[in-house]
């Protein structure tokens, strides 16, 4: 399946290179199971194509209305949702998030010791819901691997563990240290699904239910959840591990994927599962300031505000970082309120505008949002980890090169 559609500022003859590419260099060489690529401009989609498997053990064949597990490409959606509320006057960014989770009111900071036995310093600030949507709060993930505070998370299971809430999360998180003083580094952390808790709260709604009734209705996302319906399961790509040697095993079977039952945890950080149509949608919403055909989910100074740079100093990520992660690049990339930020391009090493802003997902699915040339691309494959290839680089390389 691939369908073009000529537009006056893309070149389809260059955007014909992405087939080749991913043909080339990733399905022939059985790199990637299958792959389905979507690039747009100015609202119109200009390129679309599906590439190999969603199923490699089925033998069913990548589709356009495939679903797939989008973990970190949740974020965004989240934190739209919380300054959804924001616009309400719900709260303010600078408002100490104990306000409205009191047990986390006398937060301590790592110092030495292993759990359960922490030899903690306090805080040299209150963490404020700010430092939830810029992942300087403080909190890790489990997955890191790097320090006895992210180890604790993975014993107690904080990373989505069966029989995980929004509410024991919250509750365990006020009992372990902080990797550091809110504001003064980038961790990249459960940060969203504690923000997906205070959605709940500031809504008094339960957070599927208000993602369903404030983005997903508005916008046609009619595929976009945290659980994958009986009437779904055909269209559910499997989910692949990476393995040494370029070449991949089943991780997550569909017919008994964790997504197939509704769990008691509603993961704002890394839960949904969607299609490139939807999540089309909801890009193409911010692209156009907010709003897709007359459903405005976002103000249009709201969202401006939320892709500048927020990191301090108006640092990049390097210079604040204290931990790995791969969901965007590093160099020439600042952090906003829940995506990361192009601000330098030359120092980025990749082409593209100053103000381009996106994020990844942890099974290597990507999207980003170009406002200089109102252009959204968007890339879904099921592979674990995000940083088994460079193809996000690459990606983008061929996009922008194809801009006329």
């Amino acid at each position: 399946m691939t369908e073009f559609k000529p537009l006056a500022g893309l070149s389809l003859d260059r955007l014909r290179t992405i087939e080749s590419h991913i043909d080339r260099h990733y399905i022939q060489p059985g790199k990637l199971p299958g792959t389905l690529t979507l690039v747009a401009q100015r609202g119109e989609i200009a390129y679309i194509k599906a590439q190999g498997m969603m199923d490699v053990e089925r033998n069913k064949a990548m589709c356009r209305d495939t679903i797939f597990r989008i973990y970190s490409m949740t974020k965004p959606i989240t934190s739209i949702a919380m300054m959804q509320l924001y616009e309400q006057g719900r709260f303010l960014l600078d408002d100490p998030v104990h306000r409205y989770i009191p047990a986390w009111k006398n937060l301590q900071v790592y110092k030495s010791g292993v759990y359960p036995d922490f030899i903690t310093t306090p805080a040299t600030r209150v963490m404020t819901i700010r430092d939830l949507l810029t992942h300087t709060s403080g909190l890790t993930y489990g997955f890191m691997q790097r320090t006895n505070v992210d180890a604790a998370y993975r014993q107690l299971g904080l990373d989505g563990s069966e029989g995980l809430t929004l509410e024991a999360l919250v509750s365990q998180l006020a009992e372990l240290p902080l990797e550091f003083s809110p504001g003064t580094a980038w961790n990249y952390s459960v940060a969203t699904d504690v923000l997906g808790y205070l959605v709940q709260i500031l809504a008094d709604q339960p957070f599927d239910e208000y993602l369903r009734e404030r983005i997903f209705e508005p916008l046609g996302m009619v595929d976009t959840g945290f659980q994958v319906a009986d009437a779904q399961l055909e269209r559910f790509a499997a989910c692949y591990q990476y393995e040494a040697g370029n070449q991949f095993k089943l991780q997550d079977d569909p017919a008994i994927s964790p997504f197939r039952r509704k769990g008691t945890f509603l993961s704002g950080g890394g839960g949904l599962v969607s299609t490139i149509d939807d999540y089309f949608h909801f890009a193409q919403a911010l692209c156009q300031g907010g709003a897709l055909q007359g459903q405005r989910i976002i103000g249009r100074k709201t969202l401006e505000f939320m892709r500048s740079n927020h990191l301090p100093g108006h640092q990049d990520l390097p210079s604040l970082s204290v931990g790995s992660f791969s969901e965007a690049p590093y160099a020439g990339s600042g952090f906003g309120l829940g995506f990361s930020v192009k601000t330098d391009v030359a120092k980025s090493q990749i082409n593209g505008s100053v103000g381009e802003y996106g994020w990844g997902g942890m099974a290597s699915t990507n999207f980003f949002i170009d406002p200089v040339e109102e252009l959204v691309m968007i890339f879904m494959t099921q592979l674990i980890p995000s940083s088994s290839y460079p193809i996000r680089q690459e990606l983008r390389a061929i996009v922008n090169g194809a801009l006329i």
